[in-house]
């Protein structure tokens, strides 16, 4: 009796980690979320005043070297 429990349990278990049926959308949708709240972040980044100036700054320094 106890056996047969616990070779239901494990069955049950082997059905429900295999069975992945409606997974896909699930993931992409978090993904697609995942890859936009990125995107908002690296744009908030990259157009924030500091990053702007240093940019500004290391292009400006690199056109002023002189080479010799």
């Amino acid at each position: 009796m106890i056996n047969r429990m616990i070779r239901e349990v494990k069955v049950r278990t082997a059905l429900l980690m295999t069975d992945d049926s409606g997974m896909s959308t699930a993931e992409y949708a978090i993904g697609t979320i995942a890859a936009a709240a990125f995107g908002a972040i690296l744009y908030t980044v990259v157009t924030g005043d500091n990053i702007v100036t240093a940019l500004t700054g290391i292009i400006n320094k690199a056109l002023q070297t002189t080479v010799g």
